[in-house]
């Protein structure tokens, strides 16, 4: 996604709210017409379920309508702070899980805090999806729907090495993987295809011992991946990475970005691993040749019986700030993300967003732990910096030790969220 200045987006709001205090702009002439912004994705995925919430909605507000349009991932943003500098913003906005902080912080969302106990299942709404549109302990986004990490492997490799059921925990999972790749005489192959520097599933790890990657307090942030609990994860996932994955790989973050880096479902589709850890629809492009044999589980924690912490990733809904019509919006979002609509939004093969409604899925059932990123407003340069990747880099190539490696990272890391 694309970033800009907060303060220009900040200057943009003030601006705008100066404007109309001074005239009334032309689209709010209609107060009873409600202007939702949704991704395409719900075009050509479900639009029944927004026919159904824009009845409801339309039913339960006599003389109101709703206007959804819909966009594209690709220009959104973009669309959406003209809007901000002109006060022409939509009432209803998605926003993908990472494109909410910067605007959290900027004052472009709605504080709705107080509203939350009108949406369904608002105290059991998963933690990586609530994390999403909270900040400053303040909640400004809806969770939506999600999509979660899963294994997805070859079952004629692993039923070979003798196993024919998903692994209970971690350190069982290992063995099989070190069983499959000893079976195997292909150069380049890996049991399983992990980049060193994939931070998505080394801060899994880190997670699942309790860790975390930086925590606010007393006004500031203070970076915790040299914490106790975060350096047994990091630990862990050195020791799993060495039993399992190729040197070579050891500075990759297999993102399928940039010399060297392949995407995991290529490295598949071309028969150089058995398995890989990532998004549950990389079973479109893992080949034809494998079609028949391509299976999912989720990956297991340390702890036995447990799914590992997983990055999710998905969508939030957001009232505007400079929306007119804030109590009208909250009550659609309320529509749209009822448990009626979040069930119908798992039959078309997305998460929910509470944990009463997850089903069976493998896709559901890895979501079932899930973590995100720290909701701080310089966070996107902690991620251009490659803080978290150096740090793999470094541990994985013995350049430092893990506990040197994390301890410069959180130093970093606190330096660049406190903005100096």
């Amino acid at each position: 996604m694309r970033y800009r200045v907060l303060a220009v987006i900040a200057a943009a709001i003030a601006l705008s709210v100066v404007a109309a205090t001074a005239t009334a702009s032309s689209h709010r002439t209609a107060a009873n017409k409600l202007t939702v912004w949704l991704q395409v994705d719900a075009q050509n995925g479900w639009p029944d379920i927004v026919a159904a919430t824009n009845n409801a909605f339309e039913s339960s507000h006599p003389g109101w309508t709703v206007d959804v349009q819909y966009q594209q991932w690709t220009t959104h943003l973009q669309k959406f702070d003209a809007t901000i500098a002109g006060n022409d913003t939509p009432d209803v906005i998605e926003m993908g899980n990472t494109e909410m902080t910067k605007y959290m912080a900027a004052g472009a969302f709605t504080n709705i805090t107080s509203n939350q106990s009108k949406f369904d299942n608002s105290k059991k709404w998963l933690a990586g999806m609530r994390a999403w549109g909270t900040y400053n302990g303040k909640l400004y986004g809806v969770p939506y729907y999600a999509g979660s990490r899963v294994i997805t492997y070859r079952s004629d490799l692993f039923k070979k090495a003798g196993f024919r059921n998903a692994p209970k925990s971690l350190s069982q999972f290992q063995r099989e993987l070190v069983k499959v790749g000893k079976m195997q005489h292909k150069k380049g192959f890996s049991p399983m295809y992990v980049g060193g520097e994939d931070w998505y599933t080394a801060l899994g790890f880190v997670f699942d011992y309790g860790g975390s990657i930086a925590k606010f307090s007393h006004g500031k942030w203070h970076g915790t991946l040299a914490s106790k609990q975060s350096l047994a994860g990091l630990t862990r996932f050195k020791s799993f990475f060495n039993a399992t994955q190729p040197k070579r790989s050891a500075t990759l973050d297999a993102s399928g970005l940039g010399a060297g880096n392949p995407f995991p479902y290529t490295v598949f589709s071309q028969g150089r691993t058995a398995s890989n850890y990532g998004p549950a629809w990389y079973t479109c492009c893992t080949g034809k040749k494998y079609a028949k044999v391509v299976k999912q589980f989720v990956m297991p924690s340390h702890s036995r019986g447990k799914p590992i912490p997983g990055f999710l990733g998905g969508s939030t809904l957001a009232v505007p700030s400079q929306s007119n019509s804030k109590a009208a919006a909250i009550a659609w979002m309320a529509d749209f993300t009822s448990t009626a609509s979040e069930k119908a939004l798992e039959k078309k093969g997305n998460i929910p967003n509470a944990t009463n409604l997850l089903g069976n899925s493998v896709n559901e059932r890895a979501a079932a732990r899930s973590w995100f990123v720290p909701q701080a407003k310089h966070w996107v340069d902690v991620e251009n910096g490659n803080i978290i990747k150096t740090m793999l880099g470094q541990l994985l190539t013995g350049q430092l030790s893990v506990k040197q490696a994390a301890r410069v990272a959180s130093q970093n890391i606190a330096q660049t969220l406190n903005g100096s």
